[in-house]
């Protein structure tokens, strides 16, 4: 499904992209039912003034100027207020994806390029690769102007939304760092290196959502819900006796692989 076209804009090359959606909603949904006789709860909306019942297309923007007092804005009306240059993704500047944190991001979508731009979008692509850099651009997407971390891969590019400064709490108060040994920093490595393995998202999967297809099947048989047997794992006290015993069990795990 393509969320937008867009064009990507550096000095004087523009290139004309499509923005597909990355995601897909595997989940299991519930819906919310009346306790006394499983009836599905719906809601209405209504008119503050009339009380009238309305749907979607009755529905217009309303920004409130003044206490009950509002001014009536259009789709129309926005979309008539950009430029040319706004509803382009302008590439502001490059920089290292190490240096941006993960909390920062927010949607990401696969970049495509249009017809009569494959040439420019591979050279960006390509170039971006070969200097290990990303390119922060800004567009507008709504009502506000949305910063994009532009990310060369091996196979395109991908474009991730982000929030700005503002958008983002002040971390929490940081705890009091404790020392650690020399022998446990290095019981540690150890067991990251143990743990060492290319990451292959295939290979990953949601196991609790299974559980609770597995739960609803049940009830819809009639059968009797059998509750999740205990984890049997020791809890080890000890700093380094857990390090040693985690190292051993990714050992053995790593050789049954």
């Amino acid at each position: 499904m393509i969320s937008r076209k867009s064009v990507i804009t550096f000095g004087m090359v523009a290139i004309p992209i499509a923005m597909h959606t990355t995601k897909q909603d595997n989940d299991i949904h519930f819906n919310q039912l009346h306790k006394e006789d499983n009836s599905r709860i719906r809601y209405k909306k209504t008119c503050a003034h009339c009380g009238k019942e309305i749907t979607s297309d009755d529905i217009v923007k309303g920004f409130e100027y003044d206490k009950d007092k509002y001014v009536v804005v259009t789709d129309e009306e926005i979309e008539k207020i950009k430029t040319e240059k706004e509803k382009s993704i302008q590439i502001l500047h490059f920089a290292q994806l190490n240096q941006i944190s993960p909390v920062f991001y927010d949607k990401t979508y696969q970049a495509v390029p249009e017809t009569g731009g494959e040439k420019a979008f591979e050279l960006l692509r390509a170039s971006l690769m070969a200097e290990q850099k990303i390119a922060i651009g800004k567009t507008v997407m709504g009502t506000k102007d949305t910063l994009m971390a532009i990310i060369p891969r091996e196979d395109g590019i991908l474009i991730s939304t982000m929030f700005y400064a503002d958008d983002i709490k002040e971390l929490q108060k940081q705890y009091t760092k404790p020392q650690v040994s020399d022998q446990e920093l290095g019981m540690a490595k150890v067991l990251i290196n143990s743990m060492d393995t290319p990451f292959d998202p295939s290979q990953y999967k949601d196991e609790y959502q299974e559980k609770l297809r597995e739960l609803i099947e049940t009830k819809i048989s009639g059968k009797e819900i059998v509750a999740a047997e205990p984890d049997r794992d020791v809890k080890v006290i000890d700093l380094m006796e857990a390090l040693k015993v985690s190292v051993e069990k990714a050992k053995k795990e790593k050789e049954t692989a």
